[in-house]
């Protein structure tokens, strides 16, 4: 019993600091976003991201051959495109909206993945998990406050970013009951490099010699952030763990304020605060129900 609650905590702060890691890189990439086209940035931090999945394949049994083996293999490639084209919106908002904002509204996208789990999956939601997701968009309309004079049209992105991502996170379920978790990696990786190629070069411009050290610096939060998340997954189930994913919210508050000087609106404050209960709640449910279906 000692060994698996040390397991758990070693998951834990491996867990927490990707989560810290990723904040850190929400913050360089927008400070590059400001200098740089986001899709140019995007593109190279692939680049480098798909270096580090391509030597982590490599490393395990058969190699690359075997990680890119798919039963899937276009559905996998969707889901690399997806979450290119969601990081690429995410670092649009994050220059033209900022990280507080962004952050607030996009972390809706785990009650997202229960209604779409409803609809698309047949997964059982029950009225309570239902009722959290009616208050998550309760929480984006307090932030938006469409009709206000205070709505911004850029407050749409970070809102069809978390759309995006739950339906990466809906498509990842259905991938994962046929192909192992390394093979959606690889092609979580790879696949987007290779679309962020396609379309990269076309918003190349040269990078001002003072923003190299913050684009290695993503590079290297990048391939950091996804090896934390490696280690924490062995020690433990991505469900227990998942509700701690919000304390990369916090920090990026703190960088958005620190940092960036942005403002903390009390109304986005308040609509966030609604969006992360609700989260934890239906999180709370679903974990209850699978102990009841186990």
């Amino acid at each position: 019993m000692s060994n698996r609650i040390d397991s758990s905590r070693i998951g834990l702060w491996f867990f927490l600091g990707a989560m810290t890691v990723f904040a850190i890189q929400d913050g360089l990439s927008k400070s590059l976003a400001l200098t740089n086209h986001p899709i140019f940035v995007v593109m190279i931090r692939y680049w480098a991201f798909a270096l580090f999945v391509l030597a982590i394949s490599a490393r395990q049994a058969g190699g690359v051959a075997a990680a890119a083996k798919s039963a899937q293999p276009g559905l996998q490639i969707l889901r690399g495109v997806m979450l290119a084209a969601q990081i690429c919106l995410m670092t649009f908002s994050f220059a033209y909206l900022g990280l507080t904002e962004t952050h607030a509204i996009s972390s809706l996208y785990p009650l997202l993945i229960v209604g779409m789990g409803a609809v698309f999956l047949s997964e059982s939601v029950g009225p309570r998990r239902w009722a959290a997701v009616l208050a998550g968009f309760v929480g984006v309309l307090i932030i938006l406050r469409p009709g206000a004079g205070v709505f911004d049209p850029y407050a749409l992105i970070p809102l069809l970013c978390a759309f995006i991502f739950a339906a990466y996170g809906i498509l990842t379920r259905v991938v994962g009951l046929r192909d192992a978790a390394s093979v959606s990696f690889f092609y979580t990786g790879v696949a987007g490099a290779v679309a962020m190629t396609l379309i990269g070069p076309f918003f190349a411009a040269p990078m001002p010699p003072s923003d190299w050290p913050l684009m290695a610096a993503l590079c290297v939060t990048g391939a950091l952030g996804h090896f934390f998340l490696i280690k924490a997954y062995e020690h433990v189930e991505a469900s227990s763990v998942q509700p701690f994913a919000y304390w990369q919210l916090v920090l990026a508050f703190a960088i958005g304020f620190v940092v960036f000087e942005e403002p903390i609106d009390l109304w986005t404050v308040v609509g966030a605060t609604l969006v992360v209960a609700a989260g934890l709640f239906a999180l709370a449910r679903q974990r209850k129900a699978e102990a009841r279906s186990a």
